[in-house]
């Protein structure tokens, strides 16, 4: 698989078809956890894996609404305290 089935609508800002889904995927997985779907979540843990999601999300996401916030850790099981996008606005 060349890159995750994700669509184009949440990466409106950048050229779809040259973004480097191995480099890029910290700004990948962030952009969609935030703007996308369960389904479009689950597809990222196909194409980078389940580790690989939430050691983003720990550790190099910077960002994420409070809502979405709490969706990932219900979703992936995760205390807040653990991510950095929470410990940056506490």
């Amino acid at each position: 698989m060349e890159r995750p089935n994700v669509p184009k609508r949440l990466f409106w800002e950048f050229r779809y078809e040259a973004i480097d889904w191995s480099i890029e995927y910290a700004a990948v997985i962030e952009r969609v956890i935030e703007r996308g779907t369960e389904p479009e979540w689950e597809e990222l843990i196909k194409f980078y894996g389940r580790e690989k999601v939430i050691n983003t999300l720990k550790n190099d996401t910077n960002y994420l609404p409070d809502e979405i916030i709490n969706d990932v850790c219900k979703y992936f099981k995760l205390d807040p305290i653990t991510l950095k996008c929470f410990i940056r606005k506490n």
